[in-house]
């Protein structure tokens, strides 16, 4: 589990440090900052798969990931910590073409019971992309474990032309992809291989899409490589497809696959779960997540005041936009204690009384 966090200038981000626990449920304002703390991760995705500089030309060079541009800031430093043994910490300086080269990339072990007992080492400086991923070795190994699962799930893509409802290739199925691009492949493969858990796929989804009785996948008759999303509804022997399904449904389809799957990654970072969900099925995903925390680390940004009332205040973290910077501040059941009283943590969001409004 990440244990703590800290970043110095990334977007909005000046200097913050923050611990996490297994549910971390980020609210705020438009362009508060959350979306730009779950973007950290993806830098950090990418750092690992050494595909930094393509993220910095993505984002349209330094001037556009550094707080407030290169006059404000002349690096950008991030450190995370796992399960108070492993760290992993950078620090990225910008070069005249506009890209940002690693002036240190560490690794720490912690071999004592102080703050400072770390022994590091370092991965080398001056390069462009990091050399973690080519190292052996069981403190690499660990570190590396983390850092390739921190992918940002967003299904916010339901259009007729999205991968989603597309066919694909029936061998991608190793995992879901950020996009369920690939939900019809991997859903195969669990009722293949590990059909109890695809048995409480169908199951959760009928609790929210009464409607809805199984999915039908089979391989496509002519291109066998191939699978589509096809399902059934009750008292029907007809196949439909996601064409068929509502954004909703199919969107908590993969919210489902995605948080019942039998081997969930070390971290499930999600974007926006709730959109174009209905109360009911808010609910419901409120109580995958909680499931899914005893073994996976969950990163949630939401605009849901519904998903929020299912979390204690200890799982909530606000994000406020103050004197030009985000600030992040996790929420105690202690000093909300009388408002509690009379009032929920979503009403307490609403009411502006823990901030992360307007």
């Amino acid at each position: 589990m990440i244990n703590l966090i800290r970043i110095r200038n990334f977007k909005s981000i000046r200097e913050m440090e923050l611990k996490l626990l297994p549910i971390n449920v980020l609210i705020g304002a438009n362009g508060a900052g959350k979306s730009n703390f779950i973007n950290f991760f993806k830098l950090i995705y990418n750092i690992y798969t050494q595909n930094l500089q393509n993220y910095i030309a993505e984002e349209a060079g330094a001037e556009n990931v550094l707080y407030n541009g290169l006059k404000e800031s002349e690096r950008l430093l991030g450190r995370i910590e796992f399960d108070n043994t492993n760290a992993y910490s950078f620090t990225l300086k910008p070069n005249q073409q506009g890209y940002l080269f690693f002036e240190f990339d560490i690794t720490r072990f912690h071999h004592g019971y102080g703050k400072t007992d770390w022994d590091e080492v370092s991965l080398g400086n001056g390069y462009l992309e990091s050399r973690l991923k080519n190292e052996e070795g069981g403190r690499y190994k660990y570190v590396k474990k983390y850092m390739s699962s921190f992918k940002i799930f967003h299904f916010h893509d339901t259009s007729k032309t999205a991968k989603i409802k597309q066919k694909c290739n029936i061998d991608d199925n190793q995992f879901l992809f950020e996009d369920a691009g690939n939900l019809a492949a991997y859903l195969y493969f669990l009722q293949e291989k590990h059909p109890k858990s695809f048995k409480k796929i169908e199951m959760i989804i009928r609790s929210v899409a009464p409607y809805f009785d199984c999915f039908v996948l089979e391989p496509d008759r002519i291109r066998e490589d191939k699978i589509q999303l096809s399902w059934r509804q009750k008292d029907s022997d007809m196949n439909l497809y996601a064409m068929q399904l509502s954004d909703g449904t199919l969107r908590f389809m993969a919210l489902a696959t995605l948080l019942l799957q039998p081997e969930l990654p070390s971290t499930i970072i999600i974007d926006e779960p709730e959109l174009g969900l209905h109360p009911f099925a808010i609910n419901k995903l409120a109580g995958l997540i909680k499931k899914a925390s005893a073994q996976s680390q969950i990163i949630i940004s939401t605009q849901s005041i519904n998903l929020v009332d299912n979390f204690s205040p200890e799982d909530i973290i606000t994000v406020d936009r103050e004197d030009n910077q985000s600030v992040f501040v996790r929420q105690n059941s202690e000093s909300l204690k009388d408002w509690l009283r009379e009032y929920s943590i979503g009403d307490l969001w609403n009411k502006n009384v823990i901030g992360g409004m307007p």
